[in-house]
């Protein structure tokens, strides 16, 4: 079972390819958040985690739904991340999860993939975000090809870096930055509600046609980036930024 969580496409994309290449299912993280129940999930193939990096980690979302929901079939997992460059010492955590569940720790891998975290990083233009999609392909290909055959990813060992982004910076980077109080929309905003469609945590509501953020937010940046009129805005960051968000993955 691949089981994916998403902001604003890479994940579901890669997800998607591994399903595919490997004759899997797959389950949206997302839409079970939405539902806002703890699940039952049964599996006879590998569990193939899914994810954005968020401070060099899993989304911390993410392992606190794992946490929370009950797996029973195959105990083998294993956890592909995109990111915009590197994850840091992402392993050792999902490894701990792991433990912590019962599971086999099958490795962690990343992908990186066009960069979307426009609160604080430069994004890439439609043209370069196509070449690193297609850069990306071959390398989702192979490591569904490891998972297929039942193999361990291959893993590299930390840096005192990746160690150090992971750690204390992972709880500074969500004790300082993340929150929902720097988003506005501006007149152009339509009303269409698709912000709020998309929001995995429910987090944001219609208020006279506009959208309101309630203060539980992961910086997924699907409301941004998803905007079809570019009405949202995230502080000064996202100002003149390219919008990155793979439209066309939202259909079943």
């Amino acid at each position: 079972m691949i089981c994916y969580f998403s902001g604003t496409g890479n994940s579901q994309r890669a997800a998607r390819q591994i399903a595919k290449a490997c004759g899997d299912a797959l389950f949206s993280i997302n839409q079970s958040l939405r539902g806002g129940k703890a699940e039952t999930l049964h599996t006879d193939s590998p569990l193939v985690f899914v994810t954005p990096t968020y401070g060099w980690r899993m989304p911390r979302v993410v392992e606190q739904w794992v946490e929370k929901t009950t797996f029973t079939g195959c105990r083998d997992a294993y956890f592909i991340l995109t990111c915009g460059s590197e994850c840091g010492n992402a392993a050792a955590y999902a490894e701990a999860l792991c433990k912590r569940k019962g599971f086999v720790f099958g490795g962690l891998a990343e992908v990186v993939m066009p960069e979307n975290y426009l609160a604080l990083f430069p994004t890439p233009d439609k043209a370069e975000a196509a070449r690193i999609l297609a850069a990306a392909a071959p390398r989702i290909g192979a490591l569904a090809e490891e998972i297929r055959a039942g193999k361990p990813l291959p893993q590299e060992k930390a840096t005192l870096a990746g160690r150090l982004k992971s750690g204390p910076v992972n709880s500074l980077f969500y004790a300082a930055i993340i929150s929902d109080k720097g988003f506005t929309v501006g007149d152009g905003c339509i009303g269409c509600g698709l912000c709020a469609g998309r929001c995995p945590l429910k987090n944001i509501t219609l208020v006279n046609k506009r959208p309101h953020w309630n203060g539980s937010c992961t910086h997924c940046m699907a409301c941004i980036g998803g905007c079809p009129v570019a009405a949202i805005e995230y502080k000064n960051s996202s100002k003149g930024r390219h919008r990155y968000y793979i439209l066309e993955e939202e259909k079943p």
